[in-house]
């Protein structure tokens, strides 16, 4: 599904290196999106800070990087924008409550409903979402303030830059990989522009990223049913944007690195560094498929890569803050557009025309409404269009088998899930009033799904009982004959053959 270098085994050094890798990238990042959020850029790096390091000290997916993202911004410029940053402080705390609240109750289990189709429309989406994120940076303000594109020698020389950036991030993995070409892409581009005095743009040229250690605060908010009323809604989008691409982004790298992550302790890593980060002046964050992606193919793949760039992150915003201002923004565009090379699931491309066309009108759909509104919506959307796809399929598969043996009974042997979908074509299997007196229905084939289905058959019990007719089941589940209300005697039951379902647990959530 995804094309990248990842190395099948990893060290200390490697964490270490790929966490600083990650760390320089976090800086412009969380500075872009606490503009977004219209909060200060402080705001934005202590998030990253915290976030980053709580969940990986504590969450469900080592290697997995988190901080500030697009996607909450967001959402969080509206209720900053009306109300200002100490209610978007509060909306976090109780976004993180709600957050823990889900782990707590073993909600990470339903990222496996998520289809296959909708997977390859989120990265995709955010792919193109992180893509067009760094055009921006190809814009100047003119005399008046107005954000025109660079043109020219200023815009050749960037160009050139990104160029060199990428390039050397896809070459040097080809020569050795004991040094994370993220790394030495930034070094190699900084020094170059430093030691020719380019005129280029810096992280600096964006804003100051000086700051002191975070220090604990309580969102001045007024304790009242207004204030909760006001920040709970956003509290509850925040908290189902951040676990659904938290819990995505880990079933990516599960994906890529061919280990299993546990999506229910992520919720609650997820949930406690939103409630810490809102206490200390922080914006809330979610794993970051940009940036994990940065450290997984720098060789990060234990919980030390995510705690040094946390570290680093700290290290510069409070000592470095000089060093990190020189890195050319060009280096970090750079940086993001492989990001993008390696998200996109270039192979989605391929097969577009070989999987059946709802498969490819859901991956398109995921895509283009990621792109356009949100990622919650996205999902929610590709998993409803899956289901009434799969629904609708599904209602027109079941059939009987229809036999009468030696003494004359008449059996219809199911074929095919019985739910809401199927009810009617249940019932038009059947012929009550022309079946001899004694029939036999056998579900060995057939599932009862749902309440539809069971009372499709107490109801087409009671056909069978208005004829005067001697109606036998054969091979229903225990959960079925529990529930049939009219069945009573005319179920067979053999404990050896009839089913046992199944239901998912939690032990691998």
């Amino acid at each position: 599904m995804f094309e990248f270098l990842v190395r099948k085994s990893t060290s200390y050094k490697d964490d270490l290196l790929s966490g600083l890798t990650v760390a320089l990238a976090l800086v412009p990042e969380a500075v872009a999106f606490a503009f977004v959020a219209g909060v200060e850029p402080l705001v934005g790096l202590y998030a990253a800070f915290m976030v980053g390091l709580i969940t990986a000290v504590i969450g469900g997916r080592p290697g997995m990087i988190s901080g500030a993202t697009g996607a909450l911004a967001v959402v969080m410029v509206s209720l900053v924008a009306d109300h200002g940053v100490e209610y978007l402080f509060a909306a976090v705390v109780l976004m993180g409550i709600i957050q823990v609240s889900a782990g707590v109750l073993r909600l990470g289990k339903f990222i496996r409903l998520i289809p296959h189709p909708v997977m390859l429309g989120f990265v995709n989406g955010l792919a193109i979402i992180i893509f067009l994120a760094q055009l921006g940076q190809f814009k100047v303000a003119d005399a008046n303030g107005v954000m025109q594109w660079m043109q020219g020698p200023s815009l050749f020389l960037i160009l050139g830059l990104v160029a060199l950036t990428m390039a050397i991030m896809a070459f040097l993995p080809k020569l050795t990989l004991a040094f994370p070409s993220a790394l030495a892409a930034i070094i190699v581009v900084t020094a170059l522009v430093h030691g020719f005095n380019l005129d280029t743009r810096t992280v600096g040229d964006l804003a100051s990223v000086a700051g002191g250690l975070p220090s604990f605060h309580i969102p001045m908010v007024p304790l009242s049913l207004d204030s909760l009323l006001i920040i709970f809604p956003y509290s509850m989008i925040l908290a189902a944007i951040g676990l659904i691409e938290s819990l995505m982004t880990l079933t990516l790298i599960d994906e890529v690195t061919e280990t299993r992550g546990r999506g229910n302790r992520e919720c609650i890593g997820q949930g406690v560094a939103n409630v810490v980060t809102g206490f200390f002046g922080g914006m809330g964050g979610c794993a970051m498929i940009g940036q994990s992606i940065i450290n997984i193919n720098s060789g990060g793949r234990g919980r030390l890569s995510g705690i040094t760039a946390a570290l680093c992150l700290l290290c510069f915003i409070v000592f470095a803050s000089g060093l990190i201002e020189m890195i050319p923004l060009a280096a970090l565009i750079g940086v993001m557009f492989m990001v993008v090379v390696g998200t996109f699931a270039w192979s989605s491309l391929r097969i577009l025309h070989k999987i059946p066309l709802s498969d490819a009108l859901v991956l398109v759909l995921v895509s283009a409404v990621t792109v356009f509104t949100d990622l919650a919506v996205a999902v929610a959307v590709g998993v409803i269009v899956s289901a009434l796809v799969f629904a609708w399929q599904n209602a027109r598969r079941i059939y009987s088998e229809i036999s009468i043996d030696e003494i004359g009974t008449k059996i219809y042997r199911l074929n095919g899930p019985l739910f809401f979908g199927s009810v009617r074509s249940f019932h038009d299997q059947f012929t009550p009033a022309e079946d001899p007196d004694e029939v036999v229905i056998d579900f060995r084939g057939s599932r009862v799904c749902d309440h539809s289905g069971l009372e499709a058959v107490n109801s087409l019990t009671e056909r069978y009982l208005g004829q005067g007719k001697k109606l036998r089941l054969k091979h229903l589940s225990a959960e079925c004959r529990s529930l049939l209300d009219n069945a009573g005697s005319m179920i067979e039951v053999n404990v050896i053959e009839d089913p046992r379902y199944r239901v998912a647990v939690d032990e691998l959530a």
